[in-house]
């Protein structure tokens, strides 16, 4: 199954000049959701997961689903303000500007084995971010894992050290 025929490319979405990927399509097809999942899934090689970390917002969609299929607990990393107990932040640098990332400071206990997930690997600073807040808890990163990657924006190179997989590549 080709499962780039279940991304929708949608011209000048959100402004004008981006070329967004819909992963709608994907997600509103049974056999095709499955399918990105167990190749998600199994890009972990057997490695025990305690934590699917899913980054805001996109994430939480196979994010939730990966960690039920590998029964581990699931994580969401999200905005300020957006998670209602305390949490550890990080504020990393954009390309015009700075954005926040929080989690629960109780979420990932010390030696936990982390899958972080996202739906898109672009620039690489919100998943740099999420790697940031892993490891102030104590998480040991097994895989940065994403539906796909975005090569021209070069966001790997963040990432410099971390075992990457992703399942498509533009």
């Amino acid at each position: 199954m080709n499962l780039e025929n279940y991304i929708r490319d949608i011209q000048d979405f959100p402004k004008e000049g981006i070329l967004f990927k819909d992963i709608t399509p994907l997600l509103n097809n049974a056999e095709a959701r499955t399918e990105c999942l167990q190749i998600l899934a199994n890009s972990v090689n057997g490695h025990k997961i305690n934590k699917v970390v899913g980054a805001e917002s996109r994430g939480f969609l196979f994010g939730m689903l990966l960690a039920q299929e590998l029964n581990a607990g699931f994580v969401p990393v999200r905005k300020p303000k957006k998670l209602p107990y305390e949490t550890v932040s990080v504020t990393y640098d954009l390309e015009y500007g700075t954005d926040t990332l929080e989690i629960h400071k109780d979420a990932i206990q010390k030696g936990d084995k982390v899958l972080i997930h996202d739906d898109v690997l672009a620039t690489g600073g919100t998943a740099k971010a999420v790697c940031e807040l892993v490891e102030k808890l104590g998480g040991e990163i097994v895989q940065c894992n994403f539906l796909m990657e975005l090569t021209f924006l070069n966001g790997r190179e963040k990432l410099n050290g971390y075992d990457i997989f992703v399942a498509l590549t533009y």
